[in-house]
């Protein structure tokens, strides 16, 4: 009768070790890394700082209009910033829309756009023609080209205070001059900063807008614009960043999403087609919730 208990407490003992042994696998079974078409990307958890995910993340490669998000980011970092104050738009601005054959904002020479409007005319349709005209608005000199020198190097010197030290600007828009480049990890680091003005995070996931501005005559009229971020609606819980492109950046963007508690954040550069970034930035914000 001994005899029996005991083999049956074995037999027990031993389905419930094969049970263990079976589920432990499958409890601890790794998620499969994605493949990418960009040539670089990175993903980490925003809460933590963790890396998630990268490949080619420390190597400098063009940014394009993800340049923008550091534009934004010295505006709002400035002492006193009045996001009401208002700006004649310029002809140099439209000129140089023109000569670059720039995406634009479709600002009004003479108009008198605020600020914050500046704002969502950069990140949403990824105006050059706001960039330029914070940059002539922030920055210091007597002349607009010593303004916008200025400008450029307080984006160099906010991204070196981040410590993006593989990063270079020498344009407020990404349209550079060969020096305008930063990595997949540091533009990632860059719009985690920018995330922390509520005023960016506001801007950043808005699909579109419709803006109320003065005109030269002392009338107004409305400004539509679309943000050229698709995630936006197509990916639960998408809150940003901010698309880029250009013949040497190729496609990249800048990503972000929040699902329950946890925010993920990263970067793909140089992927393919516009397609393609998007949906390089999906597998690894799915791979990025996983983890």
């Amino acid at each position: 009768m001994s005899m029996r208990r005991a083999s049956a407490v074995a037999i027990t003992t031993g389905a419930v070790l094969s049970a263990g042994v079976l589920t432990t696998p499958a409890q601890a079974a790794a998620v499969p890394a994605p493949s990418i078409v960009a040539k670089g990307g990175f993903v980490m958890n925003n809460g933590t700082g963790k890396t998630l995910f990268g490949k080619a993340a420390d190597t400098r490669r063009a940014t394009g209009s993800t340049t923008k998000i550091l534009t934004a980011r010295v505006v709002l970092a400035q002492p006193n910033l009045n996001l009401d104050a208002k700006v004649t738009v310029q002809k140099a601005y439209s000129d140089y829309i023109v000569a670059n054959t720039a995406s634009s904002a479709r600002l009004i020479v003479g108009d008198k756009v605020t600020v914050r409007q500046l704002l969502y005319g950069l990140m949403l349709p990824s105006g050059c023609d706001a960039a330029y005209a914070l940059a002539d608005k922030f920055g210091s000199g007597s002349t607009r080209a010593k303004r916008v020198k200025s400008f450029i190097g307080k984006m160099n010197t906010t991204a070196k205070s981040l410590g993006m030290n593989n990063s270079h600007f020498d344009s407020f828009d990404g349209i550079g001059n060969g020096s305008n480049y930063s990595t997949p990890r540091e533009l990632t680091k860059l719009a985690s900063s920018a995330m922390k003005y509520s005023q960016f995070r506001t801007i950043v996931k808005t699909k579109s807008t419709k803006q109320k501005v003065t005109t030269k005559s002392g009338g107004y009229r409305y400004m539509s614009w679309a943000n050229t971020n698709n995630l936006l609606g197509t990916y639960t819980g998408a809150i940003g960043v901010k698309t880029g492109s250009g013949p040497q950046a190729k496609y990249c963007l800048v990503f972000a999403a929040t699902r329950g508690s946890k925010t993920v954040i990263g970067t793909v550069l140089t992927s393919s087609s516009s397609a393609n970034r998007t949906a390089d930035a999906k597998k690894l914000m799915d791979y990025g919730f996983k983890k």
